[in-house]
């Protein structure tokens, strides 16, 4: 390396009396540290600063160059300002390793923290745009941990505290819903299957976490073991035992609950010798995933400002040096995946994308065992190879139909998406990520249907411009007669009530003119403002629509209309494959076959065909519905008033029911009771007065009110 220059004149006399000034003066200049060495062609190695330099040495004797003079220092309401600052200082960057009595080096014990900060309620100056998690969400969250299947045996998850072994979680939700906000944690000790009672262990967390704090936490926690590594839930509230808001440190959340856990699973199970590290680091080689080995292998590869040097007379940390072999071995594992470059005998180029990419593959193959599982649960992984698996996660391009194999949080568990497993018509099983609240009330069993965004306009906006005048007028009398010359229809009043119900719907937005039952106002453009309604109505994500509440085999033998009623009118559908569910519907379409030919519903006419009437399911959805509304009208001490196309109704809606063929509106005038189609703006008007007439095909022109006794 070069330091600075010597200047003296050439052939200058040693005569001192001869010499200059210049001749004599040794004068020193630094310059810029260079490195001389060689450099293959095909990668050029960029001169390093002193600075540079300074922060290697500062990295390899274990320190952080980012907080030389006063750098990286934490700032926000959960870091400087946070609660357990001052212990998350002494904690940090403790050494796991020490000496036993006779010289082994042993580990502490590893956990994995995860945490989220829930934002549950703005305050006043909140930021704009920011997002809060409402408490629908919140409360899915919590149903979610305590579903069936978590336990040990399979059962469900329960709520327990600080002092209760079955605590009331909705309780606890209730006390905190005015709170500013909630921290989730996840708690996974790497060898917490050998734990006795993880749920003592999680209380002795919460115990330290309270002392380090210096308050009392309000916290619930639920244990699952439906994975292969033990892990708990814990739900703490954002607030103090005074009452005020509870602000922990960023570094205390990051480091200091992870280093408290240790410390109580390492009392528990005792440290771990070096042999049994180096043989979980073995494992770590052919992973398929983001390891310690790679997070080894990118630090020494940014200490070094360029390379992983893996060469065995380099200076580097006594960790890279015991496990140089495992090292070696995996950047090869990762030069075969197209994520390393060896440079040149033992130096190591880690791709920039490495680090993305092993995560991202780490999560799918966590997707992949879930799917397994779910499968196996229905004893179905024979039956279902890995080529019918299809992971979509949140970018769901294609409407998906199918029965519920599992439903789970997604991610790490900490947020508010839930992953669905949906063995599919198509025959391929179907993993999907939605938000936990359009998920609500769907369990396994159930036959679903997955909705991306629209990205066409409906064919009923098609159909509605097609039949309208040249002024822009639609007349669903004219739309009845063009149905039945074309005959695109079996019944062509039905078809054209099903587009009325659709103008229904984009007058309210303000996208069409009623000016009497048969004259509308449609705009030109209807397909493209259709659309943009239906997008805004959607919103972003997939969506979730229940086909079914109950499954095949309670469908087959339902007295009143099912799903597979209509997919056998519909004469089978192109999404029912011979292969996966989509068989097991066509069989269930024979077996209902016989249950409808018994029942007198329709004729046989031989080779598995049938004869039945065009509106089988209409009848059968009206016999089921005065079945069941006959009973619940008796129960309220009530007549039954069933809604007629023509017929006007009106009174409060107290509430819905779902029945296999759909869910109906619940209305009670004080005498009379009515079920009706539901419809989702009725979501709002619960207990309110709401009054409609009935159109033809099942449809409802609804008028909303606020007051007792008003109508139309």
């Amino acid at each position: 390396m070069t330091f600075g220059r010597l200047l003296i004149r050439p052939n200058a006399t040693p005569d001192r009396h001869l010499m200059t000034r210049d001749e004599i003066d040794f004068r020193i200049r630094p310059g810029k540290p260079r490195d001389h060495q060689p450099r293959p062609p095909r990668v050029r190695r960029k001169s390093q600063g002193f600075l540079a330099q300074v922060h290697q040495a500062v990295r390899r004797a274990g320190g952080d160059p980012h907080r030389l003079a006063g750098k990286g220092k934490p700032s926000g309401r959960f870091n400087a300002r946070g609660r357990g600052a001052k212990i998350a200082a002494e904690l940090k960057g403790r050494n796991p390793w020490s000496r036993g009595p006779d010289g082994t080096r042993m580990r502490a014990r590893r956990v994995t923290v995860k945490a989220r900060i829930v934002k549950l309620n703005p305050q006043r100056g909140a930021a704009r745009g920011r997002s809060f998690v409402s408490a629908k969400a919140v409360d899915a969250h919590l149903r979610y941990l305590e579903r069936d299947g978590v336990t040990r045996d399979g059962e469900r998850g329960q709520v327990y505290s600080a002092n209760e072994d079955a605590a009331d979680g909705r309780d606890f939700l209730d006390r905190g819903r005015e709170d500013r906000h909630q921290f989730r944690f996840i708690v996974s000790g790497e060898e917490g299957v050998d734990l006795s009672d993880l749920r003592q262990t999680t209380r002795d967390l919460m115990a330290q976490m309270e002392a380090d704090l210096q308050t009392r936490l309000d916290w619930i926690a639920v244990d699952h073991y439906n994975t292969g590594h033990p892990h708990t839930h814990i739900l703490v509230r954002g607030v103090t035992n005074q009452g005020k808001i509870l602000n922990i440190a960023g570094d205390y959340i990051a480091h200091g609950i992870r280093e408290r856990a240790s410390e109580i699973v390492t009392l528990e199970l005792g440290r771990q010798t070096e042999l049994e590290v180096t043989d979980q680091l073995r494992r770590e080689v052919e992973a398929d995933r983001f390891t310690r080995l790679d997070r080894m292998l990118i630090a020494e590869q940014e200490a070094a400002n360029e390379f992983a040097d893996l060469r065995p007379d380099h200076d580097t940390l006594d960790t890279m040096k015991r496990n140089r072999a495992l090292l070696i071995a995996r950047a090869r594992r990762l030069e075969k995946m197209g994520l390393a470059t060896e440079v040149r005998p033992g130096e190591w180029h880690i791709s920039d994308r490495a680090e993305g990419t092993l995560r991202a593959l780490g999560e799918r193959e966590d997707i992949i065992k879930s799917m397994h599982r779910a499968l196996e649960g229905k004893d179905l992984n024979t039956a279902r190879g890995i080529a019918q698996l299809a992971v979509h996660r949140d970018k769901l391009r294609e409407r998906i139909t199918g029965r519920v194999l599992a439903r789970d949080l997604a991610g790490d568990g900490n947020g508010n998406r839930v992953q669905l497993v949906i063995d599919g018509t198509d025959g391929r099983v179907h993993q999907v990520e939605l938000r936990a609240d359009y998920c609500d009330g769907i369990g396994r069993g159930m036959i679903v249907a997955a909705v991306p965004p629209p990205t066409e306009p409906r064919a009923a906006d098609r159909n509605i411009l097609a039949a309208t005048d040249s002024d822009g007028t639609y007349h669903p009398s004219r739309h009845i007669v063009i149905a039945r010359a074309e005959k695109i229809t079996p019944d062509p009043d039905r078809f054209v009530a099903a587009h009325v119900r659709r103008l229904e719907a984009l007058r309210r937005a303000g996208i069409v003119e009623r000016w009497s039952a048969d004259h509308w106002k449609v705009p030109q453009d209807l397909p493209k403002r259709g659309l943009a309604y239906d997008r805004e109505e959607h919103g972003p994500g997939a969506r979730l629509e229940l086909v079914s509440p109950i499954g095949l085999d309670k469908q087959v033998t339902h007295d009143g209309a099912t799903w597979l009623d209509k997919e056998l009118i519909r004469q089978g559908s192109r999404d029912l494959r011979e292969a996966g569910f989509g068989l097991e519907i066509k069989r269930a379409i024979e077996r209902r076959k016989q249950v409808l030919i018994q029942r007198g519903d329709a004729q046989d006419v031989g080779q598995g065909r049938i004869r039945a009437p065009r509106d089988l399911v209409q009848r059968l959805e009206a016999r089921e519905i005065d079945r069941i509304g006959r009973a619940m009208a008796a129960g309220r001490g009530r007549d039954w008033t069933p809604v007629k196309h023509g017929s006007r109704f009106g009174g409060e809606l107290t509430g819905s029911t779902q029945l296999p063929s759909g869910r109906f509106a619940m209305i009670d005038n004080g005498m009379g009771f009515s079920l009706v189609p539901w419809n989702d703006a009725l979501e709002r008007r619960m207990g309110q007065q709401i009054a409609g007439i009935g159109m033809p095909g099942g449809g409802v022109d609804w008028a909303f009110g606020r007051k007792r006794g008003l109508g139309l």
